[in-house]
């Protein structure tokens, strides 16, 4: 497994943080601003650029060991989300 690097100027931290925080506080996903739908398709971009697995015909493979291996010994709460499968 490769690390990869993504990089933000201090205004896209900025509106991150503020992202992410909002998420925390209220458990629900919502862009408030341009800003922050622009700074996610820059990072969603970066992440374009970063790995090919997507295009692997083992990707949903691929995908399922990924969660499995990020949420391994994850005890915490996470909100409800719409099941998309």
């Amino acid at each position: 497994m490769s690390n990869h690097n993504i990089e933000l100027t201090e205004d896209e931290a900025i509106v991150l943080f503020e992202f992410f925080s909002r998420y925390e506080d209220t458990n629900k996903l919502s862009i408030a601003h341009a800003s922050e739908h622009l700074v996610l398709m820059k990072l969603s971009s970066q992440i374009d650029k970063t790995t090919a697995a997507m295009f692997d015909s083992n990707y949903q493979n691929m995908l399922d060991i990924a969660r499995m291996r990020i949420a391994k010994n994850f005890d915490g709460d996470i909100p409800d989300f719409e099941k998309v499968f």
